[in-house]
């Protein structure tokens, strides 16, 4: 059969179809989700109380935003919730004047695709190859001028894993409200960092009302099924806003009931970080040492790869390693990368070594 080079991102469903393996036999480094799976405590919970498919969540989700509160530093009422993070992300542009809007890249696709449904046009700020993808902050102020009406960034950023720091936030956020452009930051892969802290925009939003963070439990707490989007701005019209047009009960039952529990996981947060940022190191260390790949420093649970030779590209390397059932991230759909990028994330130790493994037989041998 031909390569399905447009095959990417996870969909087992369609790898499945198209290469007839049953896709609980895949090895998924493309989803980016957490290989230690839901936490069993929240699970056994949960099990325990079937009657949640049955009641009606607190329409205010007083007990969630407090969770999430506590969690994150932010004020309660500041706090808000959706059936996942892309319904946040498409009420903020839906409010904000998204009408010439400015895009971080390479990003996810769903930032461009929701400014479009807006009515609004975009362009992308590129993350440049020769800076180490790397931010350049003194030239992105340049673009942010006053016929700019919203700046969207992932921090980390996928694909390219790299991050801003707090301190060059607050210049950005600054910066922004004097031009009165209004700011989302995607923080999906935030708790994957080294230090969180050192990279985190919430504390930040309670000075900068043009300012909305957003994250979600569907990476670090692998749970993309339960749908729970959560974020923080101090924008009274923002605020308003999305109370009036949000549908009620747009959380369901079980997925407010966990998220009252998965932030107070603290053991199973120490056990993810442990194991993200000890293989994500020795994945680094192995890759030095190939001479046909550039593999960038990340802050998250994944890598972008370049390809230093032309004897392969990333799409044929999907197609021999999900063949071996193993599911990599062809990276050329995304803006500004080509065939020559592809991009993993870290599963278990196992996972990882064979993967690498049989990575290098296809590049270096």
């Amino acid at each position: 059969m031909q390569p399905l080079f447009h095959i990417h991102g996870g969909d087992l469903d369609a790898i499945e179809k198209a290469y007839g393996i049953p896709k609980g036999e895949i090895s998924d480094f493309s989803g980016n989700i957490n290989p230690l799976g839901f936490p069993k405590e929240v699970w056994a919970e949960m099990a325990k109380h079937p009657e949640l498919a049955s009641t009606y969540p607190d329409k205010r989700y007083t007990a969630l935003k407090e969770a999430i509160a506590g969690y994150t530093g932010a004020k309660a009422e500041h706090v808000v919730v959706g059936n996942g993070s892309t319904e946040l992300i498409r009420a903020f542009i839906q409010t904000a004047d998204a009408k010439n809007s400015i895009i971080l890249g390479p990003a996810y696709s769903e930032y461009e695709r929701e400014i479009t449904l807006a009515g609004g046009h975009f362009t992308y700020f590129p993350l440049k190859e020769e800076d180490g993808f790397q931010l350049q902050v003194d030239r992105l102020l340049e673009a942010l001028t006053e016929d700019v009406g919203l700046f969207v960034a992932c921090n980390p950023n996928n694909p390219t894993g790299t991050a801003i720091s707090t301190a060059d936030l607050e210049r950005i956020f600054a910066h922004c409200k004097e031009k009165q452009i209004s700011v989302m930051i995607d923080e999906t892969y935030i708790e994957f960092a080294i230090d969180p802290a050192v990279i985190c925009a919430i504390a930040l939003t309670a000075k900068y009302d043009n300012v909305f963070v957003i994250r979600g439990i569907s990476k670090f707490f692998a749970a993309p099924g339960l749908r729970l989007g959560y974020g923080t701005s101090s924008s009274e019209t923002f605020l308003s806003l999305l109370a009036k047009k949000q549908d009620p009960w747009n959380v369901s039952s079980p997925a407010a009931f966990a998220g009252e529990r998965l932030f107070s996981q603290t053991e199973f947060h120490r056990q993810t970080r442990e194991l993200i940022l000890s293989e994500r190191q020795k994945a680094m260390e192995e890759l030095s040492t190939w001479k046909n790949i550039q593999a960038y420093p990340s802050s998250s649970n994944f890598i972008l790869l370049h390809l230093l030779t032309d004897k392969i590209t990333s799409a044929e390397i999907f197609d021999v390693l999900i063949r071996k059932k193993m599911l990599i991230r062809d990276a050329s759909t995304f803006t500004f990368l080509d065939q020559s990028y592809l991009r993993f994330c870290i599963l278990t130790p196992e996972e990882n070594t064979a993967m690498l493994q049989e990575l290098k037989k296809l590049v270096e041998d």
